[in-house]
């Protein structure tokens, strides 16, 4: 028995409450904010830890007329106002200290994608293990299907 009123999973619970609270109707003003100042296109460098940064000759949001700026500006509130709540997801993986990477399969139907799996990992496994066990995956999934 524990001294705390609460389990693990309750904690778990009230923080998928709060990310889920955070990314609900994104102020569109606030949405131009965060673009200011950043580039447009990244590329990552490090993907064992997430380091991104510019791509060569990429332009910032701010170098955009102010038409295209206002047009990138209403797509992006529109995904992020689109975005599945993934909340549950995230806060579960960070407390089992799982990654995410950009490893995926997805299996398509006549209408696009119909299943796509996401992958974490542990922070120790090396790139070439994962991106082996994505394929791995990938093959099986092929094989059987």
């Amino acid at each position: 028995m524990t001294d705390r009123p609460y389990t693990d999973d309750d904690l778990r619970a009230e923080a998928a409450r709060q990310h889920a609270t955070l990314t609900q109707d994104p102020d569109f003003m606030g949405v131009g904010e965060q673009m200011s100042g950043r580039f447009v296109r990244y590329e990552v460098v490090d993907p064992d830890h997430g380091g991104l940064m510019p791509a060569p000759g990429s332009p910032c949001w701010d170098d955009l007329d102010e038409d295209q700026y206002d047009q990138a500006q209403r797509k992006i509130h529109d995904l992020i106002n689109g975005a599945v709540d993934v909340s549950e997801w995230a806060v579960s993986l960070g407390a089992d200290g799982l990654e995410p990477t950009n490893h995926t399969v997805t299996l398509d139907n006549a209408d696009g994608p119909f299943i796509r799996l996401h992958m974490a990992f542990h922070p120790d496994m090396p790139e070439h293990d994962r991106a082996r066990f994505a394929m791995g995956l990938m093959k099986v999934i092929a094989h059987n299907t």
